[in-house]
């Protein structure tokens, strides 16, 4: 039964489309980088600093878009967040050079977090059980279209009007997403379920949430998994150009392979939803990433970077990630009722940090070669995967009465 007076047709639209505002924020530009660093005097290396300087600042302010959404509801953080991420993007689009390209990305990464935050503590606000587990695989089916479709776009725009266009093209993103929600997305937090914005109940339920072993364990499983994923991502101009000696206009190949297995993981997630437990979905789903991951390694092996398999596995990895990565998160969320969009906060936060520190850190160590780059995806993977063990080990966890939210 909903909990929203009014959920919207458009819900899964809406939702999807403000996801897509870190993917495309990510992968339009990254056909531009040699570009980007001649024009702005600079090292292509500075360059992938950009990403950095982004995911920092969008896994730091993950903290915040969630608990204010607690306070003050959904629909005005979501407004508010989407315009000034516009903003930002026109200012990343008239940066004279790398120094205030830095710092606008800084501010995009601020606010491009509050809807896919928020959107997920909205989706569970208005459903439950396998519905809920099947929106969130039609979300993330949208969703999965974004990271093929970006890098297409930005090479199109690159061509045709150089690599600011990138930037035009995101303001101009947000400014049709802000419409949208002024439009059509409604208010599911009503304000007696709110709670007080005030530094001693917040602390305390920061604290709860986050020292939970329970929720550190599902959304290091979320982040690590998807890490494995994300590493062919970021590294993707030194592996479309140099392993694969691709051109421009042939970026979308490792992009599309990804968008095909997570839409068709978040179909197969969409028709197992109410037909097995989440367990089990999770089980399955790391079935099919080790397959991939250890066929992308064993490949190197014995043979040299080739079409199209290169790029097989990040099919399979995406179709076993979309598969599990709704039930681990309904898992999450679960745990915490009344400040569900607390805990989509922390999770995103735990998400994003790891994201930085595989642009950073992973992506530049691990995509000297492609051999490198399949060890790296089965590491991550089998990190992600120890998380869940370890949390699928733990006694089941009893509700601390009156409080709404799962002791541990």
């Amino acid at each position: 039964m909903s909990t929203s007076p009014r959920p919207s047709a458009f819900l899964p639209l809406i939702v999807a489309g403000l996801a897509t505002i870190g993917p495309f924020s990510i992968d339009t530009y990254l056909p531009s980088f040699p570009a980007m660093a001649d024009a702005l005097g600079t090292t292509q290396l500075h360059v992938q600093q950009t990403l950095t300087a982004y995911l920092l600042p969008y896994a730091g302010m993950m903290l915040f878009h969630g608990a204010v959404s607690d306070s003050f509801g959904r629909r005005r953080p979501i407004l508010v967040g989407v315009v000034g991420y516009a903003l930002a993007s026109v200012g990343c689009a008239l940066a004279p050079n790398i120094e205030m390209l830095l710092l606008f990305r800084a501010l995009q990464g601020l606010l491009a977090g509050v809807g896919m935050v928020i959107g997920r503590a909205i989706i569970r606000d208005c459903y439950h059980g396998h519905e809920a587990q099947r929106l969130m695989s039609q979300v993330l089916m949208i969703f999965a279209i974004a990271p093929a479709v970006a890098p297409i776009i930005g090479g199109w725009l690159h061509t045709w009007f150089g690599w600011r266009a990138n930037f035009w093209f995101l303001a101009g993103l947000g400014i049709v997403l802000f419409l949208a929600c002024l439009r059509y997305l409604p208010e599911t937090h009503p304000p007696h379920a709110r709670h007080r914005f005030a530094p001693a109940p917040l602390i305390a339920a920061y604290r709860h949430v986050a020292f939970n072993r329970r929720f550190l364990l599902l959304a290091g499983t979320a982040a690590i998994n998807f890490a494995g994923f994300f590493i062919y991502v970021l590294s993707a101009p030194t592996f479309i150009y140099r392993h694969l000696g691709l051109e421009i206009n042939q970026f979308a190949w490792l992009f599309m392979a990804g968008v095909v297995g997570m839409v068709i993981g978040a179909y197969l997630s969409g028709r197992l939803a109410g037909r097995i437990p989440p367990q089990r979905a999770v089980k399955l789903g790391y079935t099919i990433m080790f397959v991939a991951a250890l066929y992308n390694v064993l490949y190197y092996m014995w043979f040299p970077p080739m079409l199209p398999w290169s790029i097989i596995h990040q099919a399979f990895y995406a179709v076993g990630l979309t598969i599990a990565m709704p039930a681990i998160t309904l898992l999450l969320l679960d745990l915490f009722p009344r400040n569900r969009g607390m805990a989509s906060s922390l999770q995103g936060f735990v998400h994003s940090l790891f994201s930085a520190v595989n642009a950073g850190v992973l992506s530049p160590l691990f995509s000297g070669t492609a051999a490198m780059l399949a060890g790296g995806m089965l590491g991550l993977l089998t990190a992600g995967f120890g998380c869940w063990w370890i949390y699928s080990s733990l006694p089941p966890a009893p509700v601390a009465a009156g409080q709404g939210v799962a002791s541990d």
